[in-house]
């Protein structure tokens, strides 16, 4: 199925990045699932903020790392890539590499984990890889200020992610809808690096997902996965022209990836007018107040998944429609935001 990027093979390839992501996922999730069994590398309920009773293997991140990262290599040797696109997936990979290696080293920490300073040095690392390998916002200048933005933007996504996996199913399917968005608003472009990336990923979620939902054959995918879905979705957000209709569409990233974007800000900013440190957990999360109002917790994936369904297709819609409808999709999305924290904030966690 050897091809050039953009030739009548093109779907199929992405289809086939998809797929064999999903399968390795799948495949390597169980077993991963067994190996932290062996070596005791469980998630423990040992803090007050855990949510779940029990302890949980972890490390199914690396499932999903790998089920990205072989796709990704199987399907360099099946096209051809241009130069560019080359550089840039190997910027992507050498800093989902490093988010990998981070997030495996906080999980075989646990309870305690790393410190959220060495962390940040880490996410700050792997943001400045890609910055060498020419991943970077575009639209703002000078230079300098383009690259502080890139690593901010990248660090944040990166731990938007792993904040918002306190849930089973929530983290991969905020990421698997994310990475269908970026995907389908970047065909139409010639940003292949965005195209395959995101196919890559969009299948490693999805493989993951059957083992994070199972009763019997539970595994949670630790920061090993989160951040590194964060860091994915955070530097492929940087490869696509969004501005070809209007200005505004610069901002579609920030609807595809609200969800996380929503529950980062709001428990940073609760835990602050507490007194707290932003950087400590908390129970405050958007997903254990809708909880605490009766919702069930496959109600609350579901809800979250079609929230960020709705945000997406906005997000394609803004760019390609003018900047005055664009306006009014930002309006009534502000609106609602407004009532959302203002209804949620209402209900007293303990």
């Amino acid at each position: 199925m050897t091809d050039q990027p953009g030739g009548p093979h093109t779907v199929q390839l992405y289809c086939a990045a998809i797929a064999i992501a999903a399968i390795v996922a799948f495949v390597l999730t169980p077993l991963v699932r067994k190996f932290a069994l062996r070596f005791g590398l469980l998630d423990r309920p040992e803090s007050a903020v855990k949510t779940h009773k029990v302890a949980v293997p972890a490390l199914g991140g690396v499932a999903v790392w790998l089920g990205f990262a072989i796709s990704l290599l199987t399907i360099r040797f099946l096209t051809t890539f241009p130069t560019g696109t080359l550089r840039n997936l190997r910027g992507l990979f050498v800093g989902s590499l490093i988010i990998f290696i981070l997030g495996v080293i906080d999980d075989v920490k646990k309870p305690a984990g790393l410190h959220f300073r060495s962390k940040f040095a880490g996410q700050i690392l792997a943001a400045l890889a890609l910055l060498h390998f020419d991943i970077r916002i575009e639209f703002l200048q000078p230079d300098y200020l383009a690259a502080a933005l890139t690593v901010f933007w990248v660090v944040g996504i990166t731990n938007a992610f792993n904040i918002i996996d306190i849930m089973d199913g929530l983290c991969a399917t905020q990421a698997a809808i994310a990475a269908g968005a970026f995907l389908l608003i970047s065909l139409p472009s010639e940003q292949i690096y965005v195209n395959f990336a995101s196919a890559s990923l969009f299948g490693a979620a999805l493989g993951y997902l059957p083992w994070n939902f199972s009763k019997s054959s539970k595994i949670f995918m630790g920061d090993t996965g989160s951040m590194t879905l964060g860091f994915v979705l955070a530097s492929v957000a940087m490869g696509t022209a969004y501005t070809k209709f209007n200005p505004l569409g610069v901002y579609a990233p920030l609807f595809i990836l609200l969800v996380p974007m929503y529950d980062t800000f709001y428990v940073m900013g609760i835990r602050i007018r507490k007194g707290q440190s932003p950087f400590l957990g908390s129970k405050d999360h958007f997903a254990l107040r809708l909880e605490a109002m009766g919702f069930g917790r496959h109600q609350i994936v579901a809800l979250a998944a079609a929230a960020a369904c709705v945000l997406s297709l906005c997000a394609f819609i803004i760019t390609r429609v003018p900047w005055t409808w664009s306006c009014g999709i930002y309006l009534v999305l502000i609106a609602e935001l407004t009532v959302l924290t203002r209804e949620i904030s209402r209900i007293e966690m303990k």
